[in-house]
């Protein structure tokens, strides 16, 4: 509890003072003294954690890391021996911190503000008024509006109306739950339907919502991307074997060898720092960071750093179709009588169907075009709901009125009006059925086709976004899949996806006549267009495109969507839709502007190619120290190599170009896993590091050569090495990467020429001139056939355990879903 008081203090909350609990009237909320006292005594619904790290956390993780601890250890030894010019990795380490922890803070800047922009407001009651109200400025007893789309962002309890809950994020049911005066409303919940005053009654880090994820902290590690799992791995493996791989060498070269403290420590300490990849997972972070503040900037708030690699490998986006192929706002085009009713008659019907505030977009529609002041009394209702697809209402000596879909209304009868309906869907248009029901409709039911009675169709309309053609046009040149799932009729959806020019779009299914988890298997890899489609129905056509072998992203703004967009590889919300579908989407574009995913999707591929690329050159340092170490130490042969010297190809061969490319535009389709696409070009130059190297020592041994001059020759084989990797990874050469070159080759020339006493670099005789020139020579030949046979090996290796592995992928999909069901059952769920 201390701590947790702590952390709110720290985060400008005051430490909480009783205040006793009121009940205000629902009409009238808090006055604005209850409100203050309240604020003052630390009850407001400020959020459990922040959503970034502080500057001070960042600063820190920067300073206190595994690597940096070894280095200082290693610096250490270097002094005790008076080894002071072997220090110059610390200078290195220090430059790669500093970078890493100012771009990490300017990131963290500018999401913070884009998250303020993001923010969203409630409707809260204050003296008697609404009022506009953030989220973390809402405090204990307070009373707030809630209606379609809103997240519950504090736990409550209904005072006034009844609104439809869906619990799902919090519990994995799916069902909407129906809330009354007196019900518990739980955080992160959504509604789904209908309106209620609630009463705030637990706020920040005491709400429902903020303890689930406090206690799922403290269990369960944050799922990470594959990038950051493989280097996670290999920092691993790094850490583990370091301290004992440091103390064997140096005893081997102390006491084997014979060689003075000093030299043993320089070696030793040459080895080690060699295997640490000490700017890699610094640069990762670097680039992450950088890529999150420059999509700050185009306005797209990232809430996952995971869905940046995520968006690199997406080759299935799916899209909602109100929204994003069209425009969010609906106009009615055409209404069609379908009974003998006057039209004073419909009038007042519509008039009194949409009368007060609207449910969802179709009803903000008709509302605009034919709400009066109601001449009926409404006595009865039941909201609309994706999964039912329609809504009733029952008024005073007038009976029960159905709006919603034609076919799902209808049923069997649906034929007696097709020929009406249909022309209109395939133009693209929503229809919408208005009819009396001569029964008592009960939600969550099915209705009687023969107790309705049609009365007119609704038409209306949706404008395709002007920049959606080109969109999708650059997703189809990119390869990447469009599919459009939308809870209106297939015919509707396809004639609007084919005007927005989505490939295929002739190709639509009902997803309401998909009964089993095959049909939906099927559906899923022929259809592009999926229509009639319940929340519950999204979500479970995303887990089969999954299932396939496909990296989803999902983009929606609905409630609706909420289901698909957390079960998605990436979920993307449209900021002006509903805050549930903001609060779970990993990606949020604030502009709610769909031509900005092509830049998103850029962006994530140029992250991470550009890791990808510049990983490679800190991997060959890395293969050849620790080969080389490993060799050495059953050789019996010296390390040939000291600090300073590996500093300088670190830097010059390694650091300055990895960070050049690691911010350059690089957009192609990342495929693969990145650890294997990392090895198969690091491989190589590591490998042909060590066979030259191995080569001088062996010349070193067969002719009797001076000893003091291998760290020389070395150094330049090695440097010699890198810069072959480096003239791969930069290819295809533009000026810039040819200008980068060029200034890493007058660098090594440099410090060759003008700097020998500094890296204790000595002249090389006659024999050792000869040996460095073979060897330079041969190495490039030496590069490419380990190339060759690296490549050769993965790809057989690749083809041997491909079937196997989509059979285990299946398999371990198939397997997570049953543990799934059984959890969810456990729970009182249903299955997933």
């Amino acid at each position: 509890m201390a701590k947790r008081e702590k952390e709110k203090a720290r985060r400008g909350q005051p430490e909480r003072r009783p205040v006793p609990v009121i009940n205000p009237d629902p009409l009238e909320g808090l006055a604005e003294e209850q409100f203050r006292l309240r604020q003052e005594a630390g009850w407001g619904n400020l959020p459990g954690d922040p959503t970034t790290k502080t500057e001070g956390q960042i600063i820190k993780e920067n300073l206190l890391t595994f690597f940096n601890l070894v280095f200082a250890v290693l610096a250490a030894c270097l002094i005790l021996v008076g080894s002071y010019k072997n220090l110059t990795f610390l200078i290195i380490a220090l430059v790669n911190m500093v970078i890493g922890t100012a771009q990490e803070i300017r990131a963290k800047r500018a999401v913070d503000k884009l998250t303020l922009v993001a923010a969203r407001n409630y409707r809260a009651v204050r003296e008697g008024m609404e009022v506009a109200v953030r989220s973390d400025l809402l405090v204990r007893d307070d009373i707030v509006i809630f209606g379609p789309g809103d997240q519950i962002c504090a736990d409550g309890v209904v005072r006034l109306g009844s609104i439809q809950v869906n619990e799902s994020l919090i519990t994995g049911e799916s069902d909407p739950i129906q809330k009354n005066p007196g019900d518990e409303l739980r955080s992160g919940s959504f509604v789904v339907a209908g309106s209620a005053r609630a009463q705030l009654t637990q706020v920040g880090s005491d709400a429902y919502a903020a303890k689930l994820a406090a206690e799922a902290k403290k269990n369960v590690h944050a799922t990470e991307s594959e990038m950051m799992r493989s280097l996670d791995k290999l920092i691993r493996f790094i850490g583990i074997v370091l301290v004992p791989m440091g103390c064997l060498l140096f005893y081997q070269q102390y006491k084997t060898l014979g060689l003075e403290v000093s030299t043993a420590v320089e070696s030793m300490v040459a080895a080690l720092v060699g295997m640490i990849p000490e700017g890699l997972y610094l640069l990762t972070s670097v680039a992450m960071a950088v890529s999150a503040r420059i999509l700050a900037g185009r306005k797209v708030l990232v809430q996952d750093m995971n869905s940046i690699e995520t968006l690199a490998r997406v080759d299935i986006l799916c899209v909602d179709k109100t929204g994003t192929v069209t425009e969010p706002r609906m106009e009615v085009q055409e209404l069609v009588p379908l009974s003998p009713d006057k039209p004073e008659f419909l009038e007042k019907l519509l008039s009194s169907l949409y009368a007060g505030e609207a449910e969802n977009d179709t009803a903000r529609a008709m509302a605009e075009t034919y709400a009066r002041e109601a001449p009926w009394k409404k006595t009865g209702e039941i909201p609309f709901t994706s999964a039912a697809k329609w809504s009733a209402a029952q008024f005073a000596d007038q009976g029960w009125f159905l709006t919603g879909a034609p076919e799902i209304i209808l049923g069997s009868r649906y034929e007696t009006i097709q020929p009406m309906a249909e022309p209109w869907a395939r133009e693209g248009s929503r229809v919408l059925l208005i009819a009396a029901y001569l029964g008592q409709p009960k939600e969550g039911e099915a209705l009687i086709p023969d107790l309705v009675r049609p009365i007119a169709l609704a038409v209306l309309t949706n404008r395709i976004r002007p920049e959606a053609p080109d969109t999708f046009r650059y997703f189809a040149e990119q390869g990447v899949s469009v599919r459009v799932i939308s809870g209106d009729n297939p015919m509707t959806v396809s004639a609007v996806a084919q005007r927005a020019g989505i490939a295929g779009a002739e190709r639509w299914v009902d997803a309401s006549a998909l009964k089993t988890d095959q049909e939906v298997v099927r559906a899923a890899e022929s259809a592009v267009v999926f229509g009639r489609v319940t929340p519950e129905m999204k979500k479970r056509l995303v887990q089969a495109m999954q299932a396939a072998g496909h990296t989803v992203a999902m983009t929606g703004d609905g409630v609706n969507d909420v289901l698909a967009l957390k079960e998605a590889d990436c979920g993307i919300a449209m900021a002006s839709g509903s805050q549930a579908a903001s609060q779970v989407a990993q990606i949020v574009l604030l502009k709610s502007d769909f031509s900005a995913m092509p830049q998103v999707v850029l962006e994530g591929r140029r992250v991470i190619n550009n890791i990808q690329r510049a990983a490679a050159l800190f991997l060959v340092k890395n293969i050849f120290s620790f080969c080389l170490a490993v060799l050495s130490l059953f050789a019996g042969f010296p390390y040939p190599l000291l600090p300073i010297q590996l500093s300088m190809i670190s830097a010059l061969c390694i650091g300055v170009p990895s960070f050049f490319l690691a911010l350059e535009p690089n957009y192609a389709r990342v495929e693969g896993h990145f650890m294997a696409g990392v090895l198969r070009r690091a491989f190589p130059g590591g490998l042909a590091s060590l066979f030259v190297v191995l080569a001088a020592e062996a010349f070193l041994h067969v002719f009797d050569m001076p000893v003091e001059m291998l760290y020389t020759a070395c150094t330049a084989l090695v440097a010699f090495v890198g810069m072959l990797v480096l003239f791969h990874v930069c290819r295809p050469f533009n000026w810039k990467r040819v200008a980068m070159y060029g200034a890493m080759i007058v660098g090594l020339v440099f410090c060759f020429s003008c700097l020998q006493p500094i890296f204790e670099y000595t002249n090389l005789n006659t024999g050792w001139t000869l040996v460095l020139a073979v060897l330079l020579v041969a190495a490039p030949t030496v590069y490419r056939v380990f190339q060759a046979a690296f490549d050769t090996s993965l790809r057989k290796l690749r083809e041997e355990l491909r079937p196997w592995y989509q059979a285990q992928k299946l398999e371990w999909r198939a397997d997570w879903r049953n543990v799934k069901n059984v959890l969810l059952r456990k729970k009182g769920g249903k299955k997933g």
